[in-house]
């Protein structure tokens, strides 16, 4: 349940009610809107909620029917804003500025990256991607160059004045990537590996969670819950399309998504177009989309020479296809109220 301060309530009276709360054997999660205090209360046993409304302070009792509490709307009526990155290098993701996270699929080479991520630099992009892990249905195929990926990036970013964010395979890798990465990438892949989910929900540092190929929204939004009942709450979440019985793009990007999440949870929504649809010619489309729904951001793969590139070179754009689509996102945000970042 989530239960509503009243505007003005006092510290005290809200530390009373916290006591009270985790006396019935709640654990609680304290969020400050802009004019009240919540407090999400998950587990326990069933009370009257009653007896928490009389508590002095208290404006409203909410029963939350949705089996993921903290990751609701309810929780969080304003939305969830992000911090990401060192001070001096911070942006906020989930406010009004769309964030543009865009690079290479995979971590090739030094020169690669810091070629990339120069162009990205001078296109106004605040946050580079990249994967130095590749989860490849393939055996046989490239699966990246490890923490030697993860140094190459870290060392363009800064050169670049860019924030990183790559995909970490699993929970032994979390201190590596700790070092090197400013938003931990949880990929579709490992959207349901609870045991990686329950440890970056120990971390301090903001976790953007893929929706899996085969994924509910409903599944979706419980694997955001792992980690946010773990102390967690900075979540973001990608949608990178789902598996249908279409074949003609390599997945189905499911736009709707974007609207639907931002009923149902306050987390902040990225899509990925990229992935979404694998094909280049499609993904400027589809970005435009994500923008006009209500999206919080994109990422997108860019590569210099992608007819080389050792993964996913179909679905990168070339530079200038880059800066073309970022003029048309410059004019869409605006209509709906947001900025480019």
């Amino acid at each position: 349940m989530v239960v509503v301060m009243q505007e003005g309530a006092n510290e005290e009276q809200i530390q009373n009610v916290i006591e009270r709360l985790i006396q019935m054997g709640f654990d609680v999660h304290r969020s400050t809107g802009a004019a009240h205090t919540v407090l999400g209360a998950v587990g326990g046993a069933a009370v009257d909620h009653r007896d928490i409304e009389l508590l002095e302070g208290v404006r409203e009792v909410i029963k939350i029917s949705a089996s993921y509490k903290l990751a609701s709307r309810a929780f969080k009526p304003d939305g969830t804003v992000v911090t990401v990155g060192p001070p001096g290098r911070q942006i906020k993701i989930g406010g009004r500025h769309v964030v543009m996270m865009a690079g290479p699929c995979t971590v090739e080479s030094a020169e690669q990256v810091s070629t990339i991520a120069g162009i990205m630099s001078d296109c106004g992009i605040r946050v580079l991607r990249g994967g130095a892990f590749k989860p490849r249905t393939s055996p046989y195929s490239f699966q990246g160059m490890g923490e030697e990926g993860l140094k190459v990036l870290r060392d363009a970013a800064d050169k670049h004045n860019l924030l990183v964010v790559s995909e970490i395979m699993n929970q032994t890798q979390i201190p590596m990537f700790l070092k090197y990465v400013d938003i931990l990438q949880v990929g579709a892949r490992n959207m349901q590996n609870f045991d990686l989910l329950k440890e970056l929900a120990k971390v301090r540092r903001p976790v953007l969670l893929k929706r899996g190929p085969s994924a509910t929204i409903e599944e979706w939004l419980l694997s955001a819950e792992y980690i946010m009942t773990g102390g967690n709450h900075d979540v973001i979440l990608c949608e990178r399309g789902i598996r249908t019985f279409e074949n003609y793009t390599r997945n189905t990007l499911d736009i709707s998504a974007i609207p639907v999440i931002k009923k149902l949870s306050h987390l902040p929504i990225l899509v990925d177009p990229s992935h979404g649809t694998g094909r280049r010619d499609k993904v400027a489309p589809m970005a435009r989309a994500a923008v006009a729904a209500g999206a919080d951001g994109l990422l997108i793969e860019v590569h210099h020479a992608p007819e080389t590139a050792l993964c996913d070179g179909a679905q990168s754009l070339y530079p200038n296809q880059f800066r073309e689509l970022m003029s048309q996102l410059n004019i869409i945000a605006p209509a709906v109220q947001r900025a480019m970042m």
